[in-house]
């Protein structure tokens, strides 16, 4: 009977009692290959791949696209900031300055001059004006009064084209000394101490032969209206001055006519300020410089109410016919120690010439005619019939 019992078997798996057999050995190339594993998960794909290069793509259109609109918001801004540096600095169309370009600037000294002295806002945008514009070497020296209100390529064609800006000052006959320094002010071409520098230097000319060196130029700066280029200063301005009044002096003989009446330049320039005040029409004036002559001649003041409102006016006190002033003619004798104001030519020639009458009054009415008197009685009539308003306020 067989044997029913099953056979041992040893840890390897051999079974007891059977006869063992080694594991077959064969050469590497004859092994079998393992399976392939896919590198990537299911569902990647390569870089090479469709999707991948779509996917790129849309990176670099929106890359681009990102700096494209940055260089467009530059441009924008840049061009924004250039026009408005294009603009004026100011509103103020009174003001001027004086600039001058020396001959042989560079332009970018020119532009960083204007910028400097405030005329424009950027010399950057200046040069870049001037390039897009072909106007870079054009520019042209010279001496120039530019106003912060224009915009920079106005001032450009102002240098471009040489523009000096030219000028009119008047003074007016009758004018105080005061006046004039004010009308100088008023043109916003000069600092105030330069003004005034000018107001107190000495000249050294015909016109001043017999001015006493300690009195100002009150009564001499002659009323006209005076045109200047850029280049004018307040000393070339009163020369100028100077120079009619020295002609209008020399054409009138007015030297050798002041010496008839026994008066210097000086005295008949102070006499003549004193009529030019009283009234401007010049037949008037020419008799109320012989009422002045009589009332001398008759040993008494001239009594010139302009002398002591002047007197009052400079010393900024109450306008009165007792006010202590060596210029007040109601209460001192003779001619005040100075002009009053600048006496128109007119004035002069009456103080030269006066009429002939034996008037010793007169008085402006109320409807602006002048009235005149022989005596104090006549003169009281004149006050109560023709200057109630006027007289009530002297």
């Amino acid at each position: 009977m067989p044997d029913n019992k099953r056979p041992n078997q040893t840890l390897d798996g051999v079974r007891s009692g059977s006869p063992s057999r080694q594991p077959e050995m064969r050469p590497d190339h004859e092994l079998a290959s393992p399976k392939p594993e896919p590198l990537l998960e299911s569902g990647d794909e390569g870089l090479g791949s469709p999707r991948r290069q779509r996917k790129w793509k849309r990176w670099l259109f929106i890359v681009l696209g990102l700096l494209i609109a940055g260089l467009i918001a530059g441009i924008a801004i840049s061009y924004m900031w250039y026009k408005q540096q294009l603009t004026p600095v100011s509103n103020d169309t009174t003001k001027y300055i004086r600039v001058t370009v020396e001959p042989g600037s560079p332009p970018a000294v020119i532009a960083e001059q204007l910028e400097r002295e405030g005329v424009i806002r950027s010399s950057i945008a200046f040069r870049i004006h001037t390039k897009l514009t072909a106007t870079e070497n054009k520019l042209q020296a010279g001496v120039y009064t530019l106003q912060p209100s224009l915009s920079t390529p106005t001032i450009v064609d102002y240098l471009v084209k040489g523009r000096q800006h030219t000028f009119a000052i008047t003074f007016l006959p009758g004018d105080t000394l005061e006046n004039n320094r004010q009308r100088l002010i008023d043109l916003k071409l000069f600092a105030i101490k330069d003004i005034d520098a000018a107001l107190a230097k000495d000249y050294d000319r015909p016109l001043f032969a017999t001015k006493p060196r300690s009195a100002d130029l009150e009564g001499y700066i002659y009323g006209e209206t005076y045109h200047f280029d850029a280049s004018a200063t307040p000393e070339t301005i009163l020369g100028q001055a100077f120079d009619q009044f020295e002609a209008v002096i020399e054409e009138n003989d007015l030297v050798a006519q002041f010496k008839k009446q026994d008066l210097t330049l000086y005295e008949g320039i102070t006499f003549a300020s004193i009529v030019q005040r009283e009234v401007p029409d010049p037949n008037d004036q020419r008799q109320i410089s012989a009422v002045f002559y009589n009332r001398m001649a008759n040993g008494m003041n001239l009594g010139s109410d302009v002398t002591y409102q002047y007197a009052a006016d400079k010393l900024g006190v109450l306008r009165t016919p007792t006010l202590e002033s060596p210029y007040n003619t109601r209460i001192y004798e003779g001619l005040p120690p100075g002009p009053i104001a600048t006496p128109g030519e007119s004035a002069l020639k009456a103080i030269a010439n006066p009429a002939n009458n034996d008037y010793l009054f007169f008085l402006s009415g109320d409807d602006d005619v002048t009235y005149y008197a022989r005596t104090e009685a006549e003169h009281q009539q004149n006050i109560e019939r023709y200057c109630q308003k006027k007289c009530d306020i002297l």
